[in-house]
């Protein structure tokens, strides 16, 4: 892709930008897998820290080169002033994060570089010998990746940089599970393999496994025994940097803890009135998804459900289609996918590669179960799906052209991405998609488990206190016990599921806030364009100017949404 060009030869941010999705490839092949691009098939990322380092110093950089840019006229000045703002407000925030050490003490139950090491052969293409020979080949680089990562792990220790201990044992149970009894993760991938490769892809899985063995093995034995002890929370000032790489925005850290519990009892009311057109007489909102979860809506089978959700995501867009958006035919695509065995307890979206070859799939981990209740299925794939995850990053991919490979891709702000998702779910609410007090109360469900995020995200790693006036432990300061607690006591999860939350607010502190926040700017931006606008706003128009202007984080996202 090209933009027009600077006088005398100097570029301008977009292409700045696209000079640096290029840079980057080069050092992290598995974003280039995200991406597409063919080159980055049989490479992984160099994740010790000599690769980070790389990573700052392309950073430091680009920054630099985006100062030049900035002052050269020429271009579209709209487009080029919202991928210069991306631009900054990310790589700063990065900078930040590696700068204070976050790199080297990267342990998670969700995102860290073990699970992009893992994660990157389900999106890889599998479709031809050449496929899977450099699949092979990528499984022989499994070693040296996570022995990188080691290295950075290690680094952390001897700068008193330590993961939390839950971390920790989550991740040394979720790599006992990868490795297995009788077939690892890695062996039971490559049995779609050809034939003609059998050999070569079962060495090169028992390669990969024989890496997966070394490194529990160490957090075992050599990680977990230096951590022990270490907090399981990151304290205000880590927060606030965490916060605004996931968010894009310096949080006022109380006014967003008094918004989360605004949101918490504005929703309990609602919840407990739908809670009696679900089970009369009753006002306990999980009172009625239990009941639900046993005699409600139900969708029997995995294969079935698969299909089922497909048929839902497929259902959205024909409706939405011509009458709140206007989509591409290959934005119109989606894929319902069945999680990998092994994977968190939470469904999740994958957005296609930027030429569309790939799909956007989305994934429920099936956890084992067979039957699932529809109310917390519908709304949860409005959510990754259609309007949600779906509509956004692959309009994104569509008008790449327009913007720049990285507002599209690797500049994604998390907070924009869920703020928007939410958003979604709201939208189809609002729109009379939720049927039934079943479907509706477990949309309310689902706003409220987010809302949640925000009070104990906050209220356990920065050690708030819980209001005097509160139902819960009132007065007391908030710990990852009382957080379980908390959520526990408002939520129609399982336990187990609960617990999984838990650790992943820990392992990324500052993400899990960004759904309500985030949804709260698209709600705002949007009501601001209607007020401005008045009896002549389009809702269709304003959705698609919204959804084709690449990422922002959120305080830039609210001006330029409101002024569209």
């Amino acid at each position: 892709m090209s933009h027009s060009t600077a006088p005398h030869g100097s570029q301008l941010p977009r292409q700045v930008a696209d000079a640096y999705v290029d840079a980057l490839v080069e050092l992290d092949p598995i974003t280039g897998t995200f991406l597409g691009v063919p080159e980055s098939a049989d490479r992984l990322t160099d994740f010790s820290p000599a690769g980070q380092e790389a990573m700052a110093r392309l950073a430091r950089t680009t920054l630099e080169r985006l100062a030049a840019a900035e002052a050269a006229p020429g271009g579209d000045a709209v487009a080029e002033r919202r991928c210069a703002r991306l631009l900054r407000e990310r790589l700063t925030a990065e900078l930040a994060v590696h700068e204070a050490g976050e790199g080297l003490r990267t342990v998670s139950n969700l995102s860290s570089p073990l699970h992009q090491v893992r994660t990157v052969f389900t999106i890889a293409p599998a479709d031809t010998d050449d496929d899977w020979a450099a699949i092979a080949r990528r499984l022989r680089a499994v070693p040296e990746a996570l022995a990188g990562y080691r290295a950075s792990l290690d680094a952390g220790l001897q700068q008193k940089l330590p993961a939390g201990p839950r971390q920790v044992a989550t991740v040394i149970a979720q790599l006992t599970d990868w490795i297995g009894t009788d077939r690892s993760w890695f062996e039971q991938f490559t049995e779609s393999g050809p034939e003609g490769l059998r050999d070569r892809l079962t060495e090169s899985a028992a390669v990969a496994t024989g890496a997966l063995v070394e490194l529990r093995d160490w957090f075992r034995d050599t990680y977990a025994p230096a951590v022990e002890g270490a907090p399981d929370v990151v304290g205000r000032e880590r927060y606030g940097r965490l916060a605004r790489y996931y968010n894009g925005t310096d949080l006022d850290l109380d006014e967003a803890y008094a918004y989360g519990w605004a949101e918490f009892h504005r929703l309990l009311a609602e919840m407990r009135s739908e809670a009696g057109k679900v089970l009369p007489g009753s006002e306990d909102p999980w009172e009625a998804l239990a009941w639900c979860d046993q005699h409600g809506e139900a969708v029997e089978g995995v294969e079935e459900t698969r299909q089922w959700l497909q048929s839902l995501m497929d259902e959205a867009i024909d409706t939405l289609d011509g009458t709140h958006f206007e989509l591409a035919e290959r934005v119109r695509r989606v894929e319902s996918c069945i999680a990998p065995p092994g994977s968190a307890a939470a469904p999740y979206y994958t957005e296609p590669s930027l030429d569309f070859s790939r799909p956007g799939r989305t994934w429920l981990p099936t956890m084992g179960e067979t039957r699932f209740p529809a109310y917390d299925l519908v709304t949860t794939w409005y959510h990754e799906g259609v309007p949600g995850h779906h509509l956004q990053l692959a309009q994104w991919a569509h008008v790449a052209d327009s913007l720049s490979r990285y507002q599209t891709t690797v500049g994604i702000v998390s907070a924009n991405a869920e703020g928007w998702a939410l958003y979604a779910e709201r939208l189809m609410d609002e729109l009379g998609f939720l049927t039934t007090a079943e479907r509706r109360l477990g949309f309310l469900d689902a706003q409220m488990h987010r809302a949640i995020r925000v009070i104990v995200d906050i209220g356990m790693h920065v050690g708030l206190e819980i209001p005097a006036d509160s139902a819960f432990h009132p007065g007391e300061r908030w710990t990852p016990e009382l957080a379980q607690e908390f959520l526990s006591g408002h939520s129609s999860r399982p336990e187990d599921y609960i617990e999984s939350e838990i650790i992943r607010y820990q392992g990324m502190a500052g993400q899990a806030i960004g759904y309500k926040l985030g949804e709260r700017v698209w709600i705002e931006g949007r009501e601001a364009a209607r007020a401005r606008h008045g009896a002549d706003f389009d809702l269709k128009a304003w959705h698609m100017a919204a959804l084709s202007q690449g990422s922002l984080g959120l305080d830039d996202l609210l001006s330029e949404i409101s002024a569209l």
